[in-house]
């Protein structure tokens, strides 16, 4: 596998796989887009370091390292808009969709929440949690929340799990190479990743602040 995958990353089409693949994981969570990226980039890191006697040629390999980064973060991000304007416009039928799940009723209130404050960072931690990207994406949809508040999180959660994908493969190809020992450690950092990002997701929010002490101080 890892050998026909080295043989397409000098490809073009190694990109349109990448993509088509992030772009299609928001509504099939099952496909493994980043167990693709971490190879795709193991393959074409292992494949610089054995190019040394043509330094031109080694060289060729860190673009295509930037430009499956761009396109795994292009395409999360057009995925996560897709599945949004789905969602804003899914109607009365996704919302009793919706209703019936108590996982994706608990995102939407939460993400509300989340971005009336500000603090969209649970769009980006929501990301690297197993199908997190496709709750998030659907309930700020479904909650017709505005494509400002969205937009600009889900571009840095898209950037950042890309370069994340990207560093796994690119760190697992120089240091261990193009073997199922260097692919296996980098998928398990992603699957680490996303466990504590469902932790992260998961938690409910701290509702309780700390009691205000009233009355006259002791000793008055």
């Amino acid at each position: 596998m890892l050998e026909s995958v080295g043989a397409l990353t000098g490809s073009p089409w190694i990109y349109a796989v990448v993509a088509l693949s992030v772009l299609l994981d928001v509504f099939l969570p099952v496909l493994p887009s980043g167990v693709l990226v971490i190879t795709a980039a193991t393959a074409a890191a292992a494949s610089s370091t054995t190019v040394t006697a043509n330094p031109g040629e080694a060289t060729q390999q860190v673009p295509s390292l930037l430009v499956l980064t761009l396109c795994a973060a292009t395409a999360s991000v057009l995925g996560d808009l897709v599945a949004y304007r789905l969602a804003w416009r899914g109607g009365d039928r996704l919302d009793r969709a919706i209703a019936r799940s108590r996982r994706l009723t608990t995102a939407q209130e939460r993400l509300g929440a989340a971005l009336s404050r500000g603090g969209g960072a649970l769009v980006v931690i929501a990301r690297f949690a197993p199908a997190g990207r496709s709750v998030v994406s659907l309930g700020a949809g479904a909650a017709h929340r505005k494509v400002r508040e969205f937009l600009p999180w889900s571009a840095l959660a898209g950037v950042a799990w890309a370069g994340y994908s990207v560093s796994l493969g690119y760190f697992g190809g120089q240091w261990l190479g193009a073997s199922w020992l260097g692919t296996a450690v980098s998928v398990l950092a992603l699957f680490l990743a996303g466990a504590l990002a469902a932790l992260v997701v998961r938690r409910p929010p701290h509702a309780r602040r700390a009691p205000v002490v009233t009355g006259a101080p002791a000793g008055s």
